[in-house]
């Protein structure tokens, strides 16, 4: 493991790279990262790096986002197949149709996308949101024009309830935030009755009534934060984000709210990357994201919503 590693930082300093990392990614991607960071924080900070290549450790659409910020640089993947279901649940074919429809019937809306999206989806779309500026953007949105919020319905929910703005959501979600067990929370929260419950808003309205704090990766860090007293944090997002907890705070404990089906949620897609791919595609400078037709809609769309 040290050799490996050894040859990562060898290869990123003579390929002149940096290496951005999303805090789903395992505990020793996340080490040697230069930047870690929700896709907000990830994303400004991929037009900020002077390097020739971008190494981005996490699923498609954010390698997208990089690329589409940083035309002239290289930016690498370290697998492919790392996507998102999220994603998945909304076509830009799909979409493309809805939106067509409510046209025909007179409906006046503007488009909010999670950035958890394809480059194609957000060409179709006004504004690009993360969980960190949703609430925001939202505001930009003028009060005679309806709101349809693309993909995740849990996330949509939740804004509706944080800025009182009703919303034509679509039916998505994420397959790690949709699974939290309801009845391990209670059985958790009995086990820890001065624990403090927090959870993404990408998980259902079950687990979020439940909880004490509700907010995105960064908003959770700075929660955890506040606390100076060593404290039981009961954690309701992607598993690998207790790593970041723990090395930022580690006067704390963290437990895992445990998913249906498994002791504790991660992403399979966001575990395809390892520390040998991450090798590999600096050795070989592939895979990398090429530059598609969509990419110069979306990327006026993302420059409009993420950095002004």
């Amino acid at each position: 493991m040290a050799d490996l590693v050894q040859q990562i930082l060898d290869l990123k300093k003579r390929k002149n790279a940096v290496i951005l990392a999303h805090y789903y990614q395992e505990g020793e991607i996340q080490d040697l990262a230069d930047v870690t960071g929700d896709s907000l924080k990830l994303a400004r900070a991929a037009t900020q790096v002077d390097a020739d290549i971008i190494v981005f450790c996490g699923v498609h659409f954010m390698a997208e986002t990089a690329k589409m910020l940083n035309p002239a640089k290289k930016v690498l993947l370290p697998d492919l197949q790392a996507g998102c279901s999220l994603a998945e649940s909304c076509p830009a074919n799909k979409l493309d149709r809805y939106q067509q429809m409510l046209r025909e019937n007179g409906r006046k809306f503007q488009t909010v996308t999670y950035i958890n999206s394809t480059a194609a989806v957000k060409a179709l779309s006004d504004w690009v949101v993360t969980s960190g500026n949703a609430e925001d953007i939202i505001k930009r949105v003028p009060e005679g024009m309806e709101i349809l919020f693309v993909p995740d319905r849990h996330l949509g929910q939740y804004l509706e309830e944080a800025t009182g703005r009703k919303m034509i959501l679509w039916n998505g979600s994420c397959m790690v935030h949709e699974i939290f067990s309801v009845g391990d929370l209670l059985a958790m929260k009995k086990r820890y009755p001065h624990g403090v419950t927090v959870a993404h808003p990408e998980c259902p309205a079950n687990i979020r009534e439940h909880s004490e704090f509700v907010g995105g990766t960064e908003a959770m860090i700075r929660h955890v934060g506040s606390f100076k007293e060593p404290t039981d944090f009961l954690v309701a997002t992607e598993a690998n984000m207790m790593w970041q907890l723990q090395s930022k705070f580690p006067q704390h404990r963290y437990h895992p709210v445990p998913g249906i089906s498994c002791a504790c949620n991660k992403c399979p897609h966001m575990a395809l990357n390892t520390l040998e791919k991450l090798r590999d595609c600096l050795v070989n400078e592939a895979p990398e994201i090429e530059w598609q037709p969509d990419f110069e809609t979306a990327r006026g769309v993302l420059e409009r919503s993420l950095l002004k």
